[in-house]
């Protein structure tokens, strides 16, 4: 088993409690270095400030997994909310995390079904082929079959409500915030967590969604084996092909880009349209793309799944269509129908917001309003990440530091932006409409 293996995993809340604390000494330790340094005149940027931060941070989160981590997952994909060196060490958290050591894998299945891993499987490897933030990824064999074996750390589901209870104040301080005001918003991130952490939901909706998803073109998806799983345990095939990084350094040509961007921007565009429900973690370590057959896309893991109720979807898409922009009064009230403009709001205030909301939805909306997009473009994303810097940068914004807007924007937001950063990073032009 490598070195970099973890043999135990702080589970209990005292425990993560003082992992928390322990990370914060740390960062303040090096906060007290950098500024020692520049008194006497020593080389000390803000830079290396933030990589030695990063680095500390990032070290705790991988020790602790679970919902933490899957927060440096949604991070990553929100590059404009980071300084550099924190985005670069959290886009570690998308392909992989230091594993389980094999006694904790072999505990976790003599729970579950009273047996080791090599008396279940015809072959079972111990070092994990992939780690993540709820759980890694064994390969295994069974009658001739070779299979992917996803083990879920222990203690993840039991710590996710303590751990957003950790996260809370440090959150509520940098945006200064109240509990009141973040608490809907709160509460959804906690639900898809826990959903997260349930195998049996994550093995139906991948079966459903496959399922309903047949029909489109260059998808794959894996079958499940209900019999070799648990709660806590996942068994499904085991998909060729590679993640998005070690996929583009194999230099392949722009027709399978296209086509494998296509093939993903078909399955969210049907999921969202069709089904009313989205896979909502499009990070790149859920997904597997070969160019056999002019470009094929495998999509892994239904953990995290956004239902979107009927009056979410037509709010939705009734702000991205074409002639809201254009119609003032229309924006005005499904802004307020969203929540993002309220009745008490000063004048002002609703121009302020309304200002920004057309500029927001011009931009986001842009790849739906025309027949075909060119995602290869980088500017598009380079706009959408100037556009939030420029929010973030705004007096007037700044002072208004409650959220507004519903809650199931959360997950439909991170969708999308993880499926644009995807279709940007592989350079696909995708028909749109």
């Amino acid at each position: 088993m490598s070195d970099e293996s973890q043999n135990s995993l702080p589970t209990t809340k005292v425990a993560r409690a003082t992992r928390f604390a322990k990370t914060g000494f740390n960062v303040g330790t090096n906060y007290i270095k950098h500024y020692a340094k520049k008194a006497v005149g020593a080389e000390s940027t803000t830079e290396d400030l933030h990589a030695a931060n990063a680095a500390e941070l990032y070290g705790t989160l991988s020790e602790m997994k679970g919902s933490v981590l899957k927060v440096a997952q949604m991070l990553a994909m929100e590059k404009n909310m980071l300084p550099t060196a924190y985005a670069e060490q959290f886009a570690q958290a998308q392909y992989s995390t230091p594993p389980l050591s094999g006694p904790l894998v072999v505990k976790a299945f003599r729970d579950a079904f009273g047996k080791s891993p090599y008396q279940l499987f015809d072959e079972f490897e111990p070092e994990a082929r992939q780690a993540a933030s709820i759980g890694q990824v064994h390969f295994a064999r069974k009658d001739g079959k070779a299979l992917a074996v996803k083990v879920q750390y222990p203690g993840v589901a039991d710590s996710i409500k303590s751990d957003i209870r950790l996260v809370k104040p440090i959150a509520l301080r940098i945006m200064g915030l109240n509990e009141a005001q973040v608490r809907p918003y709160l509460e959804e991130v906690e639900t898809r967590l826990l959903e997260e952490t349930d195998y049996k939901l994550e093995l139906r909706r991948g079966q459903e969604i496959a399922n309903e998803c047949r029909g489109l073109p260059n998808l794959q998806f894996p079958s499940y084996y209900p019999e070799y799983s648990t709660a806590r345990i996942l068994t499904m095939d085991w998909l060729g092909g590679q993640h998005l990084k070690e996929f583009l350094a194999t230099k392949p040509s722009q027709e399978v880009r296209n086509q494998i961007g296509q093939a993903l921007w078909d399955f969210y565009q049907f999921q969202f349209n069709e089904l009313h429900r989205l896979h909502a973690d499009p990070h790149p370590g859920n997904f597997l793309m070969r160019s056999e057959n002019g470009g094929t896309l495998g999509v892994l893991d239904f953990g995290c799944v956004k239902e979107v109720p009927a009056d979410v979807y037509q709010l939705f898409t009734a702000l991205l269509a074409p002639e809201t922009i254009a119609d003032e009064a229309r924006l005005t009230a499904l802004l307020t129908q969203a929540g993002v403009l309220r009745a008490t709001d000063a004048p002002a205030m609703q121009v302020l917001y309304l200002r920004t909301m057309q500029t927001s939805l011009e931009l986001v909306g842009r790849p739906f309003r025309q027949p075909s997009f060119d995602f290869g473009d980088p500017a598009y994303m380079t706009a959408l990440y100037a556009l939030g810097d420029d929010l973030m940068a705004d007096p007037d914004l700044r002072k208004q530091r409650e959220p507004r807007g519903s809650e199931h924007f959360i997950y439909l937001n991170r969708t999308y932006v993880g499926l644009f950063a995807l279709l940007t990073e592989l350079g696909a032009a995708v028909r749109t409409q």
